[in-house]
C-alpha cells in the first residue's frame, strides 16, 4: 500500500502546489509520469503477490523515468521525438494494463 499512498500524495501535493514544468521538460513529462505509473502499479501487483522489495521497487522506478526520458530525448535529437514517445507509451501501457489486470484477479479472483 505505501507506493499507492505515495501516488495519492503525490497528486494531492501537486494539485495544492501547481507546479510550473519549464518548457524545455514539458516534452518529457508525460512520458516519465507514465513510467512511475509503471513502477507503482508492479509494486502494487508485487505486494499483492508477496514478492515486494523496496530496493528493486525505488531502483525500478528511477530507471523506468530515466530510460523513458532518455528514449525520448534520443528521439527529439534524432527527429522522431512523436513516433518514439509513441512507442514509449504503446510499451508502458500494456506493462500497467497487464499489471492491473493482475492485480484485478488477485483482488477479486476474477
Amino acid at each position: 500500500m505505501i507506493p499507492a499512498i505515495g501516488l495519492a500524495l503525490g497528486i494531492v501535493v501537486g494539485l495544492l502546489l501547481q507546479p510550473a514544468v519549464p518548457v524545455w521538460l514539458q516534452p518529457y513529462l508525460p512520458i516519465a509520469v507514465i513510467a512511475a505509473l509503471d513502477a507503482v502499479f508492479g509494486a502494487v501487483r508485487a505486494i499483492l503477490d508477496g514478492i515486494f522489495s523496496d530496493k528493486v521497487f525505488v531502483v525500478s522506478f528511477l530507471s523506468n523515468v530515466v530510460v523513458a526520458a532518455f528514449i525520448v530525448f534520443l528521439g527529439d535529437k534524432l527527429g522522431v521525438g512523436s513516433q518514439l514517445s509513441t512507442g514509449v507509451v504503446v510499451v508502458l501501457g500494456v506493462r500497467i494494463f497487464s499489471n492491473v489486470a493482475s492485480i484485478r484477479r488477485h483482488l477479486f479472483d476474477a
